[in-house]
Parts: C-alpha cells; sequence; structure tokens
C-alpha cells in the first residue's frame, strides 16, 4: 500500500465511520473503483484503533462518568449517577457482539457483494430519511430505559451487513423510538465504542494469527489520519445537526447507490 492510498483509505474511515454513510460499504467500494488491492487486516485494524481514540477523546468525560457510575454500582448493587446508562450500552451491544461471532464468516464471504451494498445503501438510506421526517419527539437521554437500549443494540446488529451504516441504523431506530436527534446521536456515539473496540480486539487477533507481514508505514497513516478525521466528523456532524438535519445523507446515500448501480453492477 503506498502512501497516498494508505492517507485516502484513513481519511474515508474517519469520515464515513460516525457519519450515517457506511464505512465499510466506502473501504469496500473505493478499491473496487480504483482497482486497488485489499488494504488488509492490518490497515483495517489501524483505522479501528484510530475511531476508537477519536470518540473515546471525543466523549471523555461522558466516558469517565459513565464508567465510574457503572463500577460504583455494581460494587454498591444499585444504580449511581450514569451508571443506568452504563448498562444499556452493555445491552445495547450483546445483540451485535453476538450476532458477529455467528456470522463473520458469512458476513466476510457472502456479504460483501456490490449488490448487497446497493441495496443497504439505499434502502437503509430512505429509513433514515423517514425517521427524520417523522414529526419530532424530543425524548432525553435521561428517558432512556432497557428496551430501548435492546431494539437499538438490535439494529446495530444488523449493520454488520456492509452498506447498512452503524451509525446511521442506530440513530433511525433512536428517532423511531422518539429520541431527539441529539439523544438518538450520542446513544449512538457511545455505542460504538464498546462495539469497535471488540471488532478492533477481532481484527487484532486475526494479525496475531496470521503470517502476513503488518505494513507498519500503512498503520501509522491510517491511524492517524482516521484519528483526526473521525474526531472531526464527530464534532460538526453533531454542531450541524439540528441546523440540517439527516436529509443531506439520504440524498448523498441515494446518490451513491445510484452510481454503485451504474458503475459496478
Amino acid at each position: 500500500m503506498d502512501f497516498l492510498q494508505a492517507l485516502f483509505l484513513g481519511l474515508l474511515q474517519g469520515l464515513t465511520e460516525f457519519l450515517p454513510i457506511s464505512s465499510s460499504a466506502h473501504l469496500i467500494l473505493t478499491p473496487a473503483f480504483f482497482g486497488w488491492d485489499d488494504q488488509g487486516v492490518g490497515f483495517d485494524l489501524s483505522v479501528h484503533i484510530g475511531t476508537l481514540l477519536a470518540v473515546v477523546l471525543y466523549f471523555r468525560r461522558d466516558v469517565f462518568g459513565i464508567a465510574r457510575d457503572g463500577l460504583i454500582s455494581v460494587a454498591q448493587r444499585k444504580i449511581t449517577g450514569q451508571g443506568a446508562l452504563a448498562w444499556y450500552l452493555v445491552i445495547g451491544t450483546v445483540p451485535a457482539g453476538l450476532a458477529g461471532m455467528a456470522l463473520l464468516d458469512m458476513i466476510d464471504n457472502e456479504l460483501r457483494a456490490v449488490e448487497v451494498i446497493f441495496f443497504t445503501t439505499l434502502i437503509f438510506g430512505l429509513l433514515l430519511g423517514v425517521a427524520d421526517w417523522l414529526p419530532k419527539r424530543q425524548r432525553s437521554m435521561e428517558s432512556l430505559n432497557w428496551k430501548d437500549a435492546l431494539l437499538v443494540g438490535i439494529a446495530q446488529a444488523i449493520a454488520l451487513v456492509p452498506g447498512t451504516s452503524r451509525s446511521g441504523v442506530t440513530i433511525t431506530a433512536g428517532l423511531f423510538l422518539g429520541m431527539s436527534r441529539e439523544t438518538a446521536s450520542r446513544f449512538s456515539f457511545l455505542l460504538a465504542i464498546p462495539i469497535i473496540v471488540l471488532a478492533s480486539a477481532v481484527k487484532l487477533l486475526e494479525v496475531a494469527a496470521s503470517d502476513v507481514m503488518v505494513d507498519w508505514s500503512g498503520f501509522l497513516i491510517g491511524g492517524v489520519t482516521s484519528f483526526l478525521m473521525a474526531i472531526t466528523a464527530i464534532h460538526f456532524f453533531l454542531k450541524w445537526l439540528n441546523t440540517v438535519g439527516m436529509w443531506p445523507y439520504v440524498i448523498y446515500r441515494i446518490i451513491l447507490a445510484g452510481v454503485i448501480y451504474a458503475v459496478l453492477m
């Protein structure tokens, strides 16, 4: 992998990981468009680490408070502060974790097809638009319960299919459950932390078990660029959320589906 390819893919991963447009689809489609070789599991690990560090750093106060109150709640056997939210993040992670273990081979070998990405990009993009178009509700983070966490977690499990978009489908589920845009987005981003940790662990095991040499220059470039782009994307997404809503991303997904159909199908 040359410098420009690593730079471009790192920036692309950082930009698309937290926007509702599917990072997995872009990382699969880009090599197909440009005729590049697959970037390899080592590079995938680097960009996962980069985006993980970005979301943890951006929400560092929330992460510290949730982790602290969660541990205190376990020790005292009663909910303290944000202890409930800590449990909701655990509940929301379980469906994707179980689905990932059960379906990983099928996802990697059968669901990375261009046809699958075309349909998931279009259908889940339109669902996001419908959810954002419905009369606005104003449920806050404090109003969430374990059922909300489970339903959003099930939506996150569906996002294992490339093209769905983890952030897109979890925000869609949150909006359908009556959450405000801010609540749905914030819960989606916090829910990204444990699932990216799990995905990074899987990638690390793959790297450790593989005989393939890691391209450390590409690893560093991908990690740094994905980190910088991801933290920028999170900041501006939340800043412009009420101004632009979700429809710019919906329109982008419709256009992307059209390009996929015209060029790759």
